[in-house]
């Protein structure tokens, strides 16, 4: 019985599905790619990624879409990423989204049946390495989300991920290939310029959805609040992609929030919304209805 205790308390922190859309790619052997799902999502879940220690059911709900674009040898690929993590709401049956996030090209070796290695502090294998910065990111979130800018040390360590692909040639992780890559998701998340973001996810959060089974006017002000915090980013740095990928979360969900509140709090938050994230302004005209 000590055993089984024991090996509940210290789950690992993620739980983690990953599916493989292979449509695209060529050739008719496809078990490599079953074989792979598989590996990866041992190495996600099995994987030690804190020091907490995490129960079975606080283990972070989170998926990772990988679309094969094509396989340019049997052991070479090209693919695409959709990643997404929820966090529980207190009270409720409900999960918000934290993160929906669209890495549209990278490219990966994979040999069937090799261990996937991983080591945070050296570069040395771009699909592991991808691997591990999400997993980071996912947690630098949920972190935040529970108390204020708890998410730093996983963030720090997205960023050390990121500084040791720096003289690699795959993409996605240098500031000079755009401005919409992995290397500006990291450096959003250590930036002091996009602390507001930080902050508006823990109030967001702790402060209005953990309680809106129980008090939702105190609930949806808390929120309303931590939208017009987020003004501070946009004066900073308008149109940013960590403001973006804040969105790209959260439009519906705050329109589901606000679509019944009083129409004076209807209105503040479409006038903020409309000025700090004109990109889901037809999602927003809602609240106007």
């Amino acid at each position: 019985m000590l055993c089984v205790c024991s090996s509940r308390i210290v789950s690992q922190e993620l739980n983690c599905t990953i599916t493989i859309n292979s449509q695209q790619a060529q050739g008719s052997d496809k078990r490599i790619f079953e074989t792979l799902r598989n590996s990866l999502m041992e190495f996600m879940n099995n994987t030690k990624w804190t020091q907490d220690n995490f129960k079975q059911e606080e283990r972070i709900e989170c998926s990772f879409t990988i679309t094969i674009t094509s396989r340019k040898s049997i052991n070479d690929f090209d693919a695409g990423l959709v990643v997404q993590c929820r966090r529980p709401t207190y009270r409720t049956n409900y999960s918000s989204l934290l993160m929906s996030h669209n890495d549209p090209d990278f490219s990966f070796s994979y040999v069937e049946f090799q261990p996937l290695e991983f080591q945070e502090n050296t570069f040395s294998n771009n699909l592991t390495a991808l691997m591990g910065f999400y997993a980071y990111i996912i947690l630098g979130l949920d972190y935040d989300s529970f108390a204020p800018e708890g998410g730093s040390p996983y963030f720090q360590k997205a960023l050390t991920i990121v500084n040791n692909a720096q003289n690699t040639p795959e993409k996605g992780w240098k500031a000079f290939e755009g401005n919409k890559n992995r290397y500006w998701l990291a450096d959003g998340y250590t930036n002091g310029n996009y602390k507001a973001i930080r902050q508006t996810m823990y109030k967001y959060h702790r402060k209005g959805l953990d309680i809106m089974a129980t008090d939702i006017d105190n609930a949806r002000l808390a929120i309303l609040e931590s939208i017009e915090n987020l003004k501070i980013v946009h004066n900073l740095v308008p149109g940013s992609y960590l403001m973006q990928t804040f969105f790209w979360a959260k439009a519906d969900e705050i329109v589901n929030i606000y679509k019944e509140a009083p129409s004076d709090q209807k209105n503040k938050i479409f006038t903020t919304l409309s000025i700090i994230d004109p990109g889901n302004g037809q999602k927003y005209q809602k609240l106007q209805q």
